[in-house]
């Protein structure tokens, strides 16, 4: 079943401020929640994570009828792209190096940034391509 375009894109503007607010905190504990939501978005879909919890509960209501789908899959996928540079990011600013944290989370970061600002999902088109080369 397609999802709702504008939920992804919502949960990657929370993104954008939580990874945001890492980067200038320093936060472990606020990066483990991101990775948190990452994962529970890898194992359920976009749609079990927090962000789009918040989505189909709070945001999705006041908005009209959704005019774009998408299958869920790209999402999936890219919330398991920023699994892996979350809980990189995760090491780095707990145990070390702090550059590798910051690093893996700006990258992270600009990921989601650019979901969120201008649609254009950089796991999700990962995924794309993965699916050409391998079928």
């Amino acid at each position: 079943m397609d999802i709702d375009v504008r939920g992804p894109r919502f949960g990657a503007a929370v993104t954008t401020v939580v990874l945001a607010v890492v980067l200038i905190t320093g936060s472990a504990w606020l990066l483990a929640w991101q990775t948190l939501a990452f994962a529970l978005g890898t194992a359920g879909g976009v749609g079990r994570s927090p962000y789009g919890w918040l989505f189909r509960r709070v945001v999705r209501p006041r908005l009209g009828p959704p005019s774009e789908f998408e299958p869920p899959e790209p999402p999936r996928f890219a919330q398991a792209v920023g699994l892996v540079f979350a809980g990189v990011g995760l090491v780095g600013l707990t145990l070390g190096p702090a550059w590798l944290g910051l690093a893996a989370t700006g990258a992270a970061l600009a990921a989601a940034f650019l979901n969120a600002a201008f649609g254009y999902c950089l796991g999700c088109e990962m995924y794309l391509v993965l699916r050409r080369v391998t079928t």
